[in-house]
């Protein structure tokens, strides 16, 4: 089991950038696959990033692509999302979700792939 808790949200303008955090516990860390995903106000949870449990595969929704990276680093139990660029669309709450995972090359794009997920983290874009 793991558990999540994302840092690093908040308000910024348009065209500024933000880097989230998402510590997990638990000594199995470099075992689980890595997502983040995010949810704006009257929409649905969609897809932003992911990661494979090694780093090797990543995954990106295409409105992340070209803006935001996804990198982790299994010795401090930590996955990270670089966001530059930022527009008033991607004002959400994002959440980090973890899953175990057997191959080292997967990097899950759907939720329902992941089993623990975070509290979230608010990011509010203004103009």
């Amino acid at each position: 089991q793991v558990q999540l808790v994302e840092s690093g949200g908040g308000l910024v303008q348009a065209g500024d950038s933000l880097r989230l955090a998402c510590a997990a516990s638990g000594r199995t860390f470099s075992t689980y696959a890595v997502g983040w995903f995010r949810q704006a106000p009257g929409k649905e949870r969609e897809f932003v990033a992911a990661i494979s449990k090694n780093g090797g595969s990543i995954n990106y929704a295409d409105s992340a692509k070209g803006r935001f990276t996804i990198s982790r680093d299994n010795a401090k139990n930590a996955v990270y999302l670089q966001m530059n660029s930022l527009e008033r669309e991607d004002t959400a709450v994002y959440y980090c979700a973890a899953a175990l995972a057997a191959l080292s090359v997967t990097a899950y794009s759907r939720e329902r792939d992941y089993r623990y997920w975070g509290q979230g983290t608010q990011v509010t874009v203004s103009s």
